[in-house]
Order: structure tokens, then C-alpha cells, then sequence
């Protein structure tokens, strides 16, 4: 197949549409159930490259879940503890497959954003991940390929209509990639930095002191950057992307609104919201919705009278700020990459609200002493990988 029709572009007053390989090769995929859409292949072909790579810096499954060509969260196939198992709403799956435990991450960290995401898995898809696809809201998958009942559950989801892609795992692209905008032609040399422990050689702060499992995470984090539209920051803990800032013009605003996905993700972990009895029948996607209410600040919108029954069998106490504050700081150990350098303290400031220590950065600021000096404030360990990771 050397071209597929699409349905539309971006949006439905978008046509014609396709995707085409213009040296006339075949299309490295095969379409093995649905229709999958522009957005749809956008998502799929950048999550790909990001699994990849997660894969091949840290010989793990990998998984990641994207929205609007940036991941919502990506993760490596570590064990769930039962905590996780049980925000991940995977409590009653028994034990998962190392993919399956990654897609259960890389979905889990931020529900809200990852509702009807694309998905991408670095290996073969097993059953146990396509019974966790089975029960999500979601547009589709691309993987290097299927087991045959893994692939009979999914062609099972959206009344056989679910977007199941195969993806070639030995294509390689052209060195030079174009795009066109307002009818102009851009080109470009591909971005084929590695990200391995050399690039995170320079610790420039007091603390040199970097363990190989927050080598892992700070790896992880550039490698989830590298995929995410900048300005774009990303916390790591224990392999999956917690908190996924992208997009934003100003990098601090980047670093607090991933900050706050980390926290958000940390706070789902609090007796509190652990202990929230939910009335029967409740939809996944009003529980989580619930959930999203209940740790922030609008609180009320669910606690108040003629709002709680339709949610809770008993009313919840208010999880109030200092409680909120105090399970945080609770928090450790987090890693922190951004995408280019950060300008001022102000962002390493805000990062030791959600219990960073470890950070990779290009370096290069004209301010880098303040960065440094901020972080030795801290005892934080910050590396400088001296090369940029944007993506547009």
C-alpha cells in the first residue's frame, strides 16, 4: 500500500486527505481494524518513535499515551505495588505483563488528559494490554504487532470499528523530513540525538550524586520531551512520566503546570481519595472526573449538597489544603527534563514543591549561576546535556 485515504484532515472542512510515501516506497503500516484518522496517524507515528527510543535506552516494554500529537503520559514496564494497581483502576487484573504494566502507567498518570487517547507499545501486543485498552476510552493502537486473541479483543472494541495499526519496527526514515506550511516547504534534518547516560555526564551543581534509577528517569523524561510540542517540561518517578507540561510560551508556566499533574498523580495516592466510596455503576470517566474535582481547588462542585449523592455513598470530609500540603512533601525523589534551558530560579523553585532532586537541562542561560545556585540551595543534582530538544 503506498497511499491511504483519510477520512479528513485536522477537522471535517480539511479534504482531500492521505498519507502517501513520496519516494513511491509502500507505507511502513498496515491497518488492521477501523479507520484511523489524520490526528489519529500524527499521534501514532511520534508515539511510536518515543516507545522506540524508551525502549532501546533502557531494554523495557514500553507505552505511551498521546493527545493532540503530545504524550499524556509514557512509561517502561516496571511492577505495580498495589497503590498504583488501584489509581490505575487495574486492581482487579491480576498480574500484568511487563507492556501491559507500562501502558497501565503511562494511561494512569494523567487520566484526564489521556481520556480517548492514541496509544503506542514498543513490543507486540499481548492480551493483557488489549484488556486494559478493552475497558478505556480510546481512539486507537500501533504496534509492531498483535497476538492473535490480543487482536481479537481489540477488533472487539467501538462495535469493530477501533483503529488498529501495524507498524513495520525495521523501517527506517529518510534522514531529511519536510513539511509544508501556508504552502511553503520546510526541510529538515531528523532529530536522531541519543539520549544516553553520556549526554547526562556534566552535573554542574554540588550534588553529584545521580543513581542509576534517576539516570533512568531523567532519560525517560528527554526522551517523553523530545516527542512533546515546546515549550515542554516533564517530571519522572519510579519510570513513567508523572506530570507532562506542553505547549506553553513560557517555561515556568510549563514547570507549574506539569508540576501540578505530578501532584495531582501524588494526591490520587492519599488515604483520602484512597478511601472515596463511590455509588455503583459510576462510569470510569465520571470517577476520575470526580476525583479530579475532589483534590482541587473547585472541591465543592462535588461536595456540595444535591451533588455528593450522585457521586459518593458517604459524603467525603474536605481534603483540605494543609492536608494536601503535608502529603506532598511526602514526595521525593523526582526527576525533572525540560526541553530548553531554564531562564530563571523560579522554575527550580517550583519544582521542589513537587519533590524534584534530579534535573536535566541544555544549560546555556545567562543566568545558569542563579539555576545552579537554586538547586544547591536544595541539594538537588542537575546535569547540563548541552543540546535542545524542541518539537514542532
Amino acid at each position: 500500500m503506498k497511499e491511504l485515504e483519510l477520512k479528513y484532515g485536522c477537522n471535517p472542512n480539511q479534504k482531500p486527505s492521505r498519507i502517501y510515501m513520496e519516494n513511491g516506497q509502500e507505507l511502513p503500516i498496515t491497518v488492521l481494524s477501523g479507520r484511523p484518522g489524520y490526528i489519529n496517524f500524527l499521534d501514532a507515528f511520534n508515539g511510536w518513535q518515543l516507545v522506540k527510543e524508551l525502549k532501546k535506552a533502557t531494554g523495557l516494554a514500553a507505552a505511551t499515551s498521546f493527545k493532540h500529537v503530545s504524550p499524556a503520559g509514557a512509561a517502561v514496564g516496571l511492577p505495580l505495588d498495589e497503590t498504583l494497581k488501584k489509581i490505575y483502576w487495574v486492581d482487579d487484573m491480576g498480574e500484568l505483563s511487563p507492556l501491559a504494566s507500562a501502558y497501565a502507567r503511562a494511561r494512569g498518570a494523567d487520566r484526564m488528559s489521556s481520556f480517548g487517547d492514541f496509544i503506542s507499545l514498543s513490543d507486540v501486543c499481548d492480551v493483557d494490554t488489549a484488556r486494559i485498552i478493552k475497558r478505556e476510552v480510546s481512539d486507537g493502537v500501533i504496534a509492531p504487532g498483535y497476538e492473535p486473541e490480543a487482536l481479537e479483543i481489540l477488533r472487539s472494541k467501538k462495535n469493530g470499528n477501533y483503529c488498529v495499526i501495524q507498524i513495520d519496527e525495521n523501517y527506517v526514515p529518510a534522514p531529511v523530513e519536510k513539511k509544508q506550511v501556508f504552502g511553503i516547504t520546510f526541510e529538515q534534518g531528523r532529530n536522531e540525538l541519543k539520549i544516553d547516560d553520556e549526554l547526562m555526564s556534566q552535573v554542574v551543581t554540588a550534588n553529584q550524586e545521580i543513581p542509576e534509577a534517576a539516570k533512568r528517569d531523567l532519560a525517560i523524561a528527554l526522551i517523553t520531551l523530545k516527542y512533546t510540542q515546546s515549550n515542554s517540561v516533564c517530571y519522572v518517578k519510579g519510570g513513567q512520566a508523572i506530570g507532562i507540561g506542553a505547549g506553553q510560551q513560557s517555561r515556568v508556566h510549563c514547570t507549574r503546570l506539569a508540576g501540578q499533574k505530578a501532584d495531582n498523580w501524588f494526591l490520587r495516592q492519599a488515604p483520602q481519595v484512597l478511601s472515596l466510596q463511590f455509588v455503583d455503576g459510576i462510569k470510569r470517566a465520571d470517577r476520575d472526573n470526580a476525583i479530579d474535582v475532589y483534590i482541587g481547588e473547585e472541591y465543592m462542585d462535588v461536595l456540595a449538597d444535591g451533588a455528593w449523592e450522585k457521586i459518593f455513598k458517604v459524603k467525603p470530609p474536605v481534603f483540605t489544603r494543609e492536608e494536601k500540603r503535608a502529603w506532598l512533601d511526602q514526595m521525593t525523589d523526582v526527576a525533572l527534563g525540560s526541553d530548553a534551558f531554564f531562564p530563571f530560579g523560579d522554575n527550580i523553585e517550583r519544582a521542589k514543591k513537587s519533590g524534584v532532586k534530579y534535573i536535566a537541562e541544555p544549560g546555556g542561560s545567562v543566568r545558569d549561576d542563579q539555576v545552579i545556585a537554586t538547586c544547591d540551595k536544595y541539594g538537588m543534582a542537575m546535569v547540563f546535556t548541552g543540546i535542545r530538544l524542541f518539537h514542532h
